[in-house]
C-alpha cells in the first residue's frame, strides 16, 4: 500500500487548492463550473498493471475492517492503493463532513499518480457533495470513477457537467466474483472498440430459487442508445435538478435494493413524470434484490410493479439482468453507447470506455 503521507507532502499544494475550490461561494462555483453546451464525451486513460488506485468515501462512513477488504482486493488484482486523507472519518451516516469528502474527492483527481479513484461504498450523502464538485477541474484531469449505488449521483453529475465517462460497477468493498472481475478489467484495462457483456450463469442458476434472479423479457428487439441510470432511488431524487438523467434515447439502466415495490413504483412514475419513460431507447432493469412483496400485508409484486410502467412502452424492456446489489454484476462505462440485443440477452459496448 502506498504511503499516503507522502504524496501529500508533494501534492500539498494542489490539496490546498482543492479544499479551496469547495469552499467556494455555491452561486460563484456554480458560474465557474456551468457546462458548454456541447461538451464532448471525455474518455479517461486506461488502468495499466502497477497502478495506483484512490480509495474514497464520498458517501457512508466505513470501517478499518472494509478498508482492509479493499485494499487486498486491489492489490490482488495488481495495483497499488493510496488512502483518502479523510477516508476514516465518521460524520453521522456519512464519511465525513461534505467539505471534507470534496476535498478527497478533488485531491484525487488532482494528484497526477492516482489513476483511478474507488469508492468503497455507497450508502448516502453523494447527493450533497454535487453542487461544490469543481467539474472544470476534473475535465482538466479525467480519470475512472468507480462504485454504484449512492455513486450513482457522482456518475450523474459527472456526465453532465464534466462530460466524464465514469464507471458503474463494484465498490472496493464488494466481494468480487471471477464474473464481476472479468468485465471490471476488461472494460478499464483494454480499450476494445467493441465488447459484449452476456449476463452471468450463476444468476440464471439462483434464478431456480430466487425468482427475481431470473431474466424476463417485456418487449423483445434490439435497441442502441448511451448507456445511463443507476440506482432508482438517486435517479429519482435527482430528477428535475440540475444532475438528472436525461435519458432520452438512450438506454436507462436502473437497479434497486431492500424497497417495497410500493416505493419501487412511486420512483418510476416520478421519473415518468419527469421526462416519461418511452423517450429512452430502452429500459433495463437490474435484479432488485429483496424488493418483494414481503414488505406490506397487501402488495402488487415486483413484477408487476415494474410491468405497470414497462408494459405500455414500445421500446425493448427487459428485467432481471446483471446489475444491483450482487455479487456477479457486471460494470457498465457511464455515457457510452451500446446495444441491448434482448434475443441474445447481452449489451454490446460500441466504443472503447477508456483511452
Amino acid at each position: 500500500m502506498a504511503d499516503p503521507n507522502s504524496s501529500r507532502r508533494r501534492f500539498g499544494g494542489a490539496l490546498a487548492a482543492a479544499t479551496l475550490a469547495a469552499a467556494l461561494p455555491a452561486q460563484a462555483a456554480g458560474m465557474r463550473r456551468r457546462p458548454h453546451a456541447t461538451m464532448k464525451l471525455l474518455k479517461p486513460p486506461r488502468l495499466r498493471e502497477g497502478d495506483l488506485i484512490g480509495l474514497i468515501a464520498p458517501s457512508g462512513h466505513t470501517s478499518d475492517e472494509a478498508i482492509a477488504k479493499a485494499v487486498a482486493t486491489i492489490e490482488g488484482l495488481g495495483f497499488k492503493v493510496a488512502l483518502a486523507t479523510h477516508l476514516r472519518e465518521v460524520n453521522g451516516n456519512y464519511a465525513g463532513p461534505v467539505a471534507h469528502r470534496l476535498a478527497d474527492l478533488h485531491a484525487m483527481f488532482i494528484n497526477p499518480e492516482i489513476k483511478a479513484l474507488w469508492c468503497i461504498r455507497g450508502g448516502s450523502g453523494a447527493i450533497s457533495l454535487l453542487a461544490g464538485i469543481d467539474y472544470a477541474l476534473i475535465r482538466a484531469n479525467p480519470k475512472i470513477l468507480l462504485g454504484y449505488s449512492d455513486i450513482t449521483a457522482l456518475h450523474l453529475a459527472l456526465l453532465r457537467h464534466a462530460g466524464l465517462v465514469t464507471f458503474h460497477g463494484p465498490v472496493a468493498s464488494s466481494t468480487m466474483s471471477s464474473y464481476s472481475t472479468e468485465h471490471l478489467l476488461a472494460l478499464l484495462m483494454d480499450p476494445s472498440p467493441r465488447y459484449t457483456i452476456p449476463m452471468a450463469m450463476e444468476n440464471a442458476r439462483r434464478a431456480a430459487a430466487e425468482a427475481h434472479y431470473a431474466i424476463r423479457t417485456v418487449h423483445g428487439g434490439t435497441a442502441t442508445g448511451r448507456l445511463i441510470g443507476g440506482n432508482l432511488s438517486m435517479v429519482a431524487a435527482l430528477a428535475g435538478t440540475p444532475y438528472a438523467a436525461d435519458f432520452t434515447d438512450s438506454l436507462l439502466y436502473i437497479e434497486e435494493v431492500n424497497e417495497a415495490p410500493y416505493r419501487i413504483d412511486r420512483w418510476l412514475t416520478q421519473l415518468d413524470l419527469a421526462l416519461g419513460l418511452h423517450k429512452a431507447a430502452g429500459v433495463i432493469i437490474g435484479i432488485c434484490d429483496n424488493c418483494g412483496a414481503g414488505h406490506e400485508d397487501v402488495s402488487l409484486t415486483l413484477d408487476e410493479t415494474l410491468d405497470i410502467h414497462l408494459q405500455p412502452l414500445t421500446r425493448p424492456a427487459v428485467t432481471g439482468y446483471s446489475i444491483g446489489h450482487i455479487r456477479n454484476q457486471f460494470t457498465l462505462p457511464v455515457g457510452v453507447r451500446a446495444t441491448l440485443d434482448t434475443g441474445r440477452q447481452t449489451i454490446t459496448l460500441l466504443e472503447p470506455a477508456v483511452m
